[in-house]
């Protein structure tokens, strides 16, 4: 029986216009839809859709690339870099 592969939960799919990409193609260049919502080819508005060219650039993920500045290599906000813990608690213990 053959290994199942893991369905991704955000694949991403972005339309790549083909050599002579009509104005609707290049609309949608570095898009990305989820799979389930990605238009269908060729596109609704294409002005040649009998010779069409487009295809589909599948992807992991429908983010780009990191979003956090810590994923980025950069240093987060100066309020998140604050220790707003106190010394002292509440209890006769502490």
């Amino acid at each position: 029986m053959a290994a199942k592969i893991p369905r991704l939960r955000y694949h991403a799919v972005s339309v790549v216009g083909g050599p002579n990409a009509c104005a609707a193609a290049k609309q949608l260049k570095n898009v990305r839809v989820l799979s389930a919502e990605a238009p269908r080819l060729p596109l609704a508005a294409c002005d040649c859709p009998a010779t069409c060219a487009c295809t589909y650039r599948h992807h992991d993920d429908r983010r780009a690339g990191p979003r956090r500045a810590k994923e980025r290599g950069q240093l987060g906000r100066t309020w998140a870099m604050t220790d707003r813990r106190r010394s002292i608690g509440r209890r006769e213990t502490d």
